[in-house]
């Protein structure tokens, strides 16, 4: 794959992440997300707004190097100085935008929106599909990526797609799911061990 193809990929996960957030009712902003202390209207935000590198280094500083804290209160922060309505419009507006975080792959935009738009929908009980392609590429990166835990926290565990010919891994422990929901257990969400089976997932929901 090419930087064009992440891209034309990532965009069309925003704008049709602009598209599903329409439909939210006014009080579903309010809910929790799968994000430990974010409403779905502060995830929201946190995808929507892209630092430039002096404002990250910045909230870094301010942060006390804690880069976790520093993207919390960033998107809390914009959160609330732009209501849903403004977000999803910059959502759309900057939905083809190579611009990413500094020091970021050009898969992490991608793997940003489709696992943020799970961290939304789930709660709500609404059901956002991963198109193959772009979900496979995603869960590549973040199996390989130092940034997301996922090396440590699956070390010794294969993992098997039930929607796609697809495994990695060459653990004597197995967790076989569809792809968004191994995504989310690559990323440390534990509401994808709902839909997964296999000997490792018990482990992994010990880890998580």
């Amino acid at each position: 794959m090419d930087r064009n193809e992440i891209m034309a990929w990532t965009r069309s996960e925003r704008l049709g992440l602009a598209k599903f957030l329409d439909s939210l009712d006014q009080h579903e902003w309010s809910a929790d997300s799968l994000c430990p202390g974010w409403t779905v209207h502060d995830v929201l935000a946190h995808v929507t707004v892209v630092d430039t590198f002096r404002a990250t280094i910045a909230g870094v500083i301010r942060a006390r190097g804690n880069w976790n804290r520093m993207t919390e209160r960033r998107a809390r922060d914009w959160a609330a100085h732009h209501p849903p309505a403004q977000l999803i419009a910059q959502l759309r507006e900057n939905a083809g935008s190579a611009r990413r975080a500094p020091g970021t792959s050009p898969l992490d935009p991608l793997v940003d929106t489709m696992v943020h738009g799970q961290d939304i929908a789930r709660p709500l009980g609404r059901w956002r599909a991963m198109p193959t392609e772009p979900a496979v590429a995603a869960l590549e990166h973040v199996l390989r990526s130092r940034f997301y835990g996922a090396r440590t926290r699956l070390r010794g565990v294969r993992l098997v797609a039930t929607d796609t010919d697809w495994s990695a891994g060459a653990g004597s422990e197995e967790i076989r799911g569809s792809l968004s929901d191994l995504l989310l257990v690559a990323t440390g969400r534990a509401a994808g061990l709902a839909g997964v089976t296999g000997a490792g997932a018990q482990r992994i929901a010990d880890a998580l």
